[in-house]
């Protein structure tokens, strides 16, 4: 049966008739679950209530006894002691000497295969090492025999020096007859009542699914016939719920606002469409500025007149302006043509090199280099290498806690047709749920930014006919690869 084609008054109503069943049946459950639960205690409770007052009992026998209080002497202690204390509490039990054989027992007759001669060493063991929260030797078997639950209680004898005499042992059945009876009483006058409530659920659910379906019905033919190229026409219905008139009066609002919102709507997205091309302005200018004011400070912190390279590294830091500044031109170029990407300018250059002059705008020394070749050739954008690598880099900066030492790996290698650039850091990583977004546009998790940086990134790459990926562990860090052809 496919519920999506069914009608509405049909799905309220197996709604309700199945609400009452899950109910029913929920209730049902929780009921068997807390009545299991409460016998598990209830035994539990009872048998320690039991051992509790038998204790006593002996404890008793003991202290008025007139033999000497040890274990050899427990048979003739206990002779006939021991049916008085299981008549007084409806409790079979069994005296054991310390090396675990049977000294006493309160059966009239010794019947091997019901009662233990001899305790099992593993018993032995777990009683003499187990300490209960009240820092009693206490050991609780549980088997069961014939359909029948057995809960066997062993527990020490101690002398009124806390010296152990001997050892207690309560066979002890779990009858739940009385329980189970009560449990079978409480579930049929539950399905009596629920029997009920299911017959009154039907009534209503048809009465009340056919109220709703009926004005609704109104509402959705008047809706078909709304068209936005004409004049639509208001919904007019009588006396009815008050969820259906605010329903209706929202429609009959939305056909009066119909042309105004079109027109507020259009005017939108217009101011949308320059609010977003301002904002990629204002990032492509950014990016440029950036590497400038980085290769300022460092001429600065270098600069010394005395050095005989001086004009070799003077004509190295202008070369970088002009650069950064060309690309601000082409970018203010692009955007003038509604905001293009500068056009790729290919040339055949060494990536290496240029990955190094990329890299020399930066004043960290947590940026390590490294490449498998002086000299690696391909055609590519400079200014967009540059961008691409600087993009890279200062969001894996960005990416590292202030607690924690940066490190930055940047390795070039070529790999037959191929050129690929790797840049590693040891941030926080990249969250599972934000692995699909990095390279969307306007996506960040700091707290400045934009968010465009890696996705102009991946359109520079992909324009490239190259790939770029990334692989990350969170609070260990991210290596971004870029591939690119050769040729």
């Amino acid at each position: 049966m496919n519920l999506k084609r069914l009608s509405l008054r049909t799905r309220i109503f197996i709604g309700m008739i199945l609400l009452v069943v899950l109910a029913s049946v929920l209730i049902a459950a929780v009921a068997i679950y807390q009545y299991k639960e409460e016998t598990k205690v209830y035994h539990i409770q009872r048998l320690e209530q039991k051992e509790k007052a038998i204790l006593s009992h002996i404890n008793f026998v003991l202290k008025e006894t007139s033999y000497p209080v040890t274990t050899e002497e427990i048979p003739l202690i206990f002779k006939d002691e021991i049916y008085e204390i299981a008549e007084v509490h409806s409790l079979q039990l069994n005296l054991y000497d310390l090396d675990g054989t049977l000294l006493k027992t309160s059966r009239a007759t010794l019947t091997l295969d019901t009662i233990q001669v001899c305790i099992r060493p593993e018993i032995l063991n777990e009683l003499s090492n187990k300490v209960s929260d009240q820092g009693e030797h206490k050991y609780i078997e549980k088997s069961v025999v014939n359909g029948e639950t057995f809960q066997s209680s062993y527990s020490y004898i101690t002398d009124r020096k806390s010296k152990p005499l001997a050892i207690l042992n309560l066979p002890y059945l779990e009858n739940d007859e009385f329980l189970s009876k009560e449990l079978n009483e409480f579930l049929l006058r539950l399905l009596y009542a629920y029997s009920f409530v299911l017959l009154m659920a039907v009534v209503i659910a048809f009465v009340l699914s056919k109220y709703i379906t009926k004005s609704l019905k109104t509402i959705s033919d008047k809706i078909k016939t709304t068209r936005l190229e004409k004049s639509n026409q208001r919904i007019e219905i009588g006396d009815t719920s008050e969820e259906i008139s605010i329903l209706v009066n929202s429609y009959n609002s939305m056909i009066d606002e119909l042309r105004e919102s079109a027109v507020k709507l259009a005017t939108s997205e217009r101011e949308q469409a320059w609010r977003e091309m301002a904002k990629q302005v204002a990032h492509e200018i950014k990016n440029p500025l950036t590497p400038m004011r980085l290769t300022v400070q460092n001429f600065q912190r270098k600069f010394d007149p005395a050095d005989e390279n001086i004009h070799k590294k003077v004509d190295e830091y202008s070369k970088t302006l002009i650069q950064q500044i060309d690309t601000m031109s082409s970018i203010a170029s692009a955007f003038s043509s509604f905001a293009k990407m500068p056009a790729q300018q290919n040339e055949t250059l060494n990536v290496v090199k240029v990955v190094k002059l990329a890299l020399e705008i930066f004043n960290e020394d947590c940026i390590v280099f490294s490449s498998d070749s002086e000299e690696i050739i391909a055609k590519f954008d400079r200014t967009q290498l540059i961008r691409v690598v600087t993009n890279l880099v200062k969001n894996g900066i960005q990416a590292i806690p202030e607690d924690r030492e940066p490190k930055i790996i940047v390795t070039v290698k070529s790999l037959k047709n191929d050129v690929v650039i790797t840049v590693s850091d040891n941030g926080s990583g990249v969250s599972e749920e934000n692995k699909l977004k990095v390279f969307e546009p306007k996506f960040t998790t700091k707290t400045s930014g934009m968010g465009l940086g890696l996705a102009m990134v991946k359109n520079i790459v992909e324009m490239q006919k190259g790939t770029i990926s990334f692989v990350s562990e969170t609070d260990k860090g991210t290596t971004f690869k870029v591939i690119i052809p050769k040729l």
